[in-house]
């Protein structure tokens, strides 16, 4: 600073020196050290220019970027603004609001049975795609809503004219309505609260290939009906329910007389002359465990008068644990039915108690790997439906809904002349629900 005051005065003194003198026609001498002086002077104001020239050049360039990214900005937030706007416009859509309240799921599985029975004409090698089930729902408002499921057994029912053994059936389609937060009703087809599977047996819930065969010949699961129930939640775990609904048709002659299973009438112009009643009681207050209680009764089983089958009362209790003792999963399950049935033709077949029950414990060393053993004791109503299986097998899951399933199976009926029946075989299978 102090150089170019100095440089600055000199130059102040030399111009007035050159104005007095004639600078035009004299020789102006000047000190050496003045001169030097000078001379650093007029570099430094050289130095200061060429430095103003260059901040004034980035400074202008600074701007140009500056405002270019201004006009990006404002082009991004004028795309933004018009986005949002159809966003808006689209919400209000009645088509999207009408896919928000609709909801989609199912589950499907495939099987491989290789079964050898003592009488190897009824020895069992095949592949099958057992269930393939979609679910349907919509929400009309918070406290109003549709359920339904779509499903297809065994690949399908015909094709080319040639039946495939399968079926297709709605098993649910019911309108639900919450009175408040406790308390619910329901009306149309609907899955009936009794045991561990009825109401939920998608494969990625159980062990096992196939399905427990106490909830299919004594409680006879997928078991639905048509009819309204009332549903009941206490703060402390406790859930009641109560339905009136179509009841059984259960034969009383024939290769199927007094079999429960053949009794279900599916919703399919279900004869309503005699309805049957079901409660249930159902407690899970503690974490894992579900304890269940469930009754039925149905005035009139065949829903024929003075056939010899009149009415029929279903006791059913199971209990559910799925928990962990230090870093082992462990489970159980244990379910118990009895049907009393009243008529003397059904008494004069010895077919008025049928009953089961199976235990299976379980455990998951890690997460995704399960290991089981199931016993079942059952009596139904057929020879071939008295039977003491046990099954052992292992679930892995890649997903928390995809799973691959082994097992082994041995069968020993009751009755001597069902022997034929008895057999030992291993089955695979994988499954899924969404």
């Amino acid at each position: 600073m102090k150089i170019k005051q100095l440089s600055l005065g000199m130059l102040m003194s030399i111009s007035v020196l050159m104005a007095g003198n004639g600078f035009a026609g004299e020789q102006i001498t000047v000190d050496k050290d003045e001169y030097e002086q000078l001379k650093a002077a007029v570099k430094f104001l050289m130095s200061e220019r060429e430095e103003n020239q260059q901040a004034v050049q980035e400074a202008k360039q600074a701007a140009e970027e500056a405002a270019a990214s201004a006009k990006v900005a404002t082009e991004n937030a004028e795309e933004a603004t018009e986005v949002a706007e159809a966003a808006a416009e689209a919400a209000e859509s009645p088509i999207l609001e009408g896919l928000q309240n609709l909801s989609i799921g199912g589950y499907g599985e495939v099987h491989y049975n290789n079964l050898n029975a003592e009488d190897d004409s009824r020895d069992l090698d095949e592949f099958d795609i057992h269930r393939f089930v979609l679910f349907f729902g919509y929400q009309f408002t918070d406290n109003l809503r549709f359920f339904s499921e779509f499903e297809i057994e065994h690949g399908g029912v015909e094709s080319d004219g040639d039946p495939l053994g399968g079926e297709v059936e709605i098993e649910q389609a019911y309108i639900e309505y919450d009175f408040n937060e406790h308390t619910s009703a329901l009306g149309g087809v609907f899955l009936l609260p009794i045991g561990i599977l009825n109401e939920t047996h998608e494969p990625d819930t159980f062990y096992g290939v196939e399905r427990n065969n106490v909830e299919s010949v004594i409680t006879p699961a997928t078991w639905w009906a048509v009819g309204s129930k009332l549903t009941h939640i206490f703060d402390a775990g406790f859930k009641l329910e109560a339905a009136v609904h179509s009841g059984l048709e259960i034969p009383t002659s024939g290769g199927s007389a007094f079999r429960v299973r053949s009794g279900r009438q599916k919703a399919s112009n279900a004869d309503g002359s005699h309805v049957a009643y079901t409660g249930a009681a159902t407690y899970t207050g503690i974490q894992g465990l579900e304890v269940g209680l469930a009754l039925q009764h149905q005035d009139d089983a065949s829903q024929t008068g003075g056939d010899g089958l009149d009415d029929g009362f279903l006791y059913a209790a199971h209990l559910a644990y799925d928990g962990n003792i230090g870093n082992l999963g462990v489970g159980l399950r244990a379910y118990y039915a009895e049907w009393d049935f009243d008529g003397d033709a059904v008494e004069a077949a010895d077919d008025d108690e049928q009953k089961g029950w199976y235990i299976e414990p379980s455990i998951k060393p890690v997460e995704n790997i399960g290991f089981f053993f199931r016993y079942e004791d059952v009596e139904g109503a057929r020879d071939q439906d008295e039977f003491d299986q046990w099954t052992l097998g292992a679930n892995y899951w890649l997903h928390e809904h995809v799973v691959l399933k082994v097992d082994y199976q041995d069968r020993e009926h009751d009755q001597d002349s069902e022997e034929d029946r008895d057999f030992k075989g291993y089955n695979l299978g994988i499954g899924w629900s969404f």
